[in-house]
């Protein structure tokens, strides 16, 4: 099957978030007839090749997409190549990385290799479901791991975290009349007080991924219009950098502001691997590039806990999550070749076990 054969058919199969059942059949049958031994536990799949006790590399990637936008020209579900392009729903992310490891694997499982390659295709990951951290355990150990996402073949060695801060600003209910002469204390004032101290708020510019600032995305607050509000509730979301603790942070924004604050969500963590470990190296040797970037976005790396990882692969980030979503074949095909590279360049600098 060609790389543009390859790449249609998995666009051609719709595999929303929590829906990818129909795909992962399709994957597992292709790997199947390829003689892989391939496991399975929901709609995520792993199988593995190479020289055992060597140093074991993951490559991963998502099956999922999430569901289509406004504004597509034709059917989302409904792969359109126009010259080199082909468009439809999760070509670029992240159905163009799947498909280009695929293709490394057929090519790599041919050749003699100086450790293991352990390939994981995970579910739910655009909604933080059952995904690569249910079955991470059963992969077994692992010295390095490449996640496949849409960077352009720019190789991440850091990528930004999640935190989400739920914040609830007290107060006095009251008749708006006689708030004046009762000083009735208005919580959406309190919450607007929290509000401007969080928009002036700095912290550490990280050197891959820059600076950063913290932005109140909800707010509701007040029952009726002629009563003071005696609760306001607001979110905070902050994309976090691997040198900042959730938990400290918290306990930071409860020190600087009025109102009650408490984690909503803290379970995607920031990452960052160091530029001179040889996950980093080989990848930006088999990418041809000089330094690694950092990345805003989250992925399954969060879920990796202290395994050293980078974030790499065909297409681009601003593609995703958008109408008329595309992923050339020059794209595939550079993946494909990156993947096979980094591989077998990982395995050449990393420090071979000891029996």
């Amino acid at each position: 099957m060609s790389p543009a054969e390859l790449l249609t058919l998995l666009v051609g199969m719709p595999s929303i978030s929590g829906e990818e059942g129909p795909l992962a059949d399709l994957v597992q049958n292709l790997l199947a007839a390829e003689g892989f031994n391939v496991h399975r536990q929901g709609q995520n799949l792993w199988f593995s090749f190479g020289k055992k006790g060597g140093p074991r590399l993951l490559l991963n990637s998502h099956l999922d997409t999430v569901p289509p936008c406004a504004g597509w020209e034709g059917d989302p579900f409904t792969p359109v190549w126009t010259g080199t392009r082909l468009q439809g729903l999760g070509s670029n992310d992240a159905k163009g990385s799947v498909a280009a490891i695929l293709l490394a694997a057929l090519e790599l499982s041919r050749l003699p290799l100086e450790g293991e390659v352990v390939v994981a295709f995970s579910a739910e990951e655009e909604t933080g479901g059952k995904g690569l951290s249910t079955i991470l355990e059963l992969l077994g150990p692992l010295d390095a791991a490449v996640i496949g996402e849409p960077t352009g073949l720019r190789v991440c060695a850091a990528q930004r975290g999640l935190l989400i801060l739920k914040c609830t600003a007290r107060g006095h209910s009251g008749h708006v009349a006689n708030a004046q002469m009762l000083g009735t204390d208005n919580a959406i004032h309190k919450a607007a007080r929290d509000i401007a101290r969080i928009a002036a708020m700095d912290f550490p510019v990280h050197p891959l991924l820059g600076s950063q600032k913290a932005q109140v995305t909800q707010i509701q607050g007040g029952l009726r219009h002629n009563q003071v509000p005696d609760s306001c509730e607001f979110f905070i979301d902050l994309r976090t950098g691997p040198d900042q603790d959730h938990e400290a942070l918290a306990v930071s924004f409860q020190r600087q502001l009025e109102s009650e604050v408490v984690i909503h969500s803290k379970r995607y963590l920031p990452k960052g691997t160091d530029p001179a470990h040889p996950i980093v190296r080989a990848a930006l040797l088999a990418a041809g590039k000089v330094g690694p970037v950092g990345s805003a976005t989250t992925s399954d790396w969060a879920f990796l806990g202290d395994i050293p990882a980078v974030k790499v692969g065909p297409g681009d980030t601003f593609r995703s999550h958008t109408s008329n979503e595309y992923l050339t074949l020059p794209e595939l095909e550079a993946g494909a070749a990156f993947y096979t590279q980094v591989v077998s360049t990982f395995f050449k600098l990393q420090v071979p076990h000891e029996a």
